[in-house]
């Protein structure tokens, strides 16, 4: 495979670089609204009764508060409350199983939160509720995050007794001034034992998580966090760009931001690690993923197969997905939906309603079809346009003309190569998949919305 997997350009990559959304979701979680009912879920889980069955579960708790992190978490020290969650968590999981439940689980996901927060005792608890309630595969994937401050090595044995087979570990910088302006001191010689470990018990892969733009992190200093991390040789590295929200998120309002990178640093921070990691071997997937050459991701990739949802790339996009647990987000038929997101909420509705449904929305004809040319984008960096028309019944370029309008800047940049049969992601332009995305999204006409997003880069 060719190193170069991305051309860097400066200018282009300056005057692209405005807000816009992930699409972890086409429409986006913008669009959900509260007037998404419990029939119409209901009703999703029997459109497409024949689909595999991928599980989300969200553990909200954490020990310490990372100042960086936007996530929905709740800090505490009390074990207990893990249990009073797991109670609760049952109750869901048992009444989603009555409409989902004789569907095989083919993929499970721990996150939050910190899923290891929970005790041995309390894994094997939620393990057994859930094998309880689905079939699982006998080669499911079962993955959960993992926070190396606040573990013993044991629990990767536990782990793997159970049934986890993935694991993604939270890494974010080795660099120790960092980490104390972050709030997440880490022994790094403990983050190797656990790869090694994880090596060891047979896990299939383990995904390392990096974030760039954080506090004192320059160029140079990044690139020594890089070095340690090529030497563990994970199967699949994220790299997220920190975005500095401190009006949504108050943990962010203890970090300064005259220590911040600059612009200009948190660009070059960026393009050294891409051609480090591609350099040394790495598959760039896209946006801030990266993988081996043999890993699932990267192979399909290459075979034109790969998906994206709220979990990020997957090889399992023809799944349905249930969220269960605070916050938890489902793609279940052709609906998006999302569960109470305040814990108190939560609880107080699942013993009222036995649903902890917040919000969702159904998708129209219009969105089924731009959700599939987005994912070709996003995904492949490649769209077959004679195999959406043949999907979906249109004839391409009229049904898209004004999108391909807005297309034409790419065009002219040299970004995208467009011809009758297909749109092509050149090079230079896979940086900016996102932006080229936004052409097709018709919830961006109004551009004001876009400073409800991080910048793309």
């Amino acid at each position: 495979m060719s190193n170069e997997q991305i051309i860097w350009d400066q200018a282009l990559i300056e005057k692209y670089n405005y807000s816009g959304p992930r699409y972890t979701s086409y429409p986006t979680a913008l669009e959900f609204n509260q007037a998404f009912t419990s029939a119409e879920f209901e009703m999703a889980c029997q459109q497409y009764p024949d689909r595999k069955l991928s599980l989300y579960i969200h553990i909200p708790f954490c020990h310490k508060l990372c100042y960086y992190c936007g996530c929905n978490k709740i800090i505490t020290r009390h074990q207990h409350k893990a249990d009073q969650y797991l109670e609760v968590l049952e109750q869901e999981i048992k009444q989603r199983a009555t409409l989902l439940g004789d569907r095989q689980v083919s993929q499970l996901h721990w996150g939050g939160g910190t899923p290891t927060f929970l005790t041995a005792a309390q894994i094997s608890r939620l393990m057994t509720a859930l094998r309880s309630a689905f079939n699982f595969d006998d080669d499911a994937e079962i993955s959960i995050e993992v926070d190396p401050r606040e573990i013993e090595l044991s629990i990767l044995d536990h782990l793997r007794s159970e049934g986890f087979n993935r694991l993604s570990i939270g890494v974010q910088d080795f660099n120790k001034d960092v980490q104390k302006l972050v709030n997440r001191e880490q022994d790094e010689d403990f983050i190797f034992a656990m790869v090694n470990r994880a090596r060891e018990l047979g896990f299939r892969s383990t995904n390392l998580d990096l974030i760039y733009g954080l506090p004192l992190q320059t160029k140079a200093l990044f690139a020594e966090t890089l070095q340690q991390v090529l030497t563990m040789k994970p199967g699949r590295l994220s790299v997220f760009n920190y975005a500095h929200m401190p009006t949504l998120f108050a943990a962010q309002r203890k970090i300064h931001e005259d220590q911040l990178p600059s612009a200009t640093e948190k660009l070059a921070i960026l393009q050294d690690t891409i051609a480090t990691l591609t350099g040394a071997g790495y598959q760039f997937i896209g946006m801030d993923h990266f993988a081996l050459p043999d890993d699932e991701l990267a192979v399909a990739q290459r075979d034109g197969i790969l998906h994206r949802n709220f979990q990020g790339y997957t090889t399992q996009g023809e799944c349905d997905l249930l969220g269960v647990g605070v916050s938890a987000i489902s793609m279940i038929g052709d609906c998006y939906a999302q569960n109470q997101k305040e814990l108190k909420l939560y609880y107080g509705q699942m013993a009222e309603q036995q649903t902890a449904l917040w919000k969702g929305v159904t998708l129209d004809a219009d969105d089924l079809l731009r959700r599939e040319v987005i994912k070709a984008l996003i995904c492949n960096f490649q769209l077959d346009k004679r195999a959406i028309e043949a999907e979906f019944s249109i004839d391409f370029d009229s049904y898209f003309s004004e999108d391909l309008q807005l297309l034409k800047t790419f065009i002219n940049d040299e970004l995208v190569t467009v011809d009758q049969n297909t749109i092509h992601v050149e090079l230079k332009g896979r940086l900016l998949i996102r932006n080229i995305c936004m052409c097709f999204d018709k919830y961006l006409r109004d551009r004001a919305r876009q400073q409800q997003f991080s910048r793309v880069i």
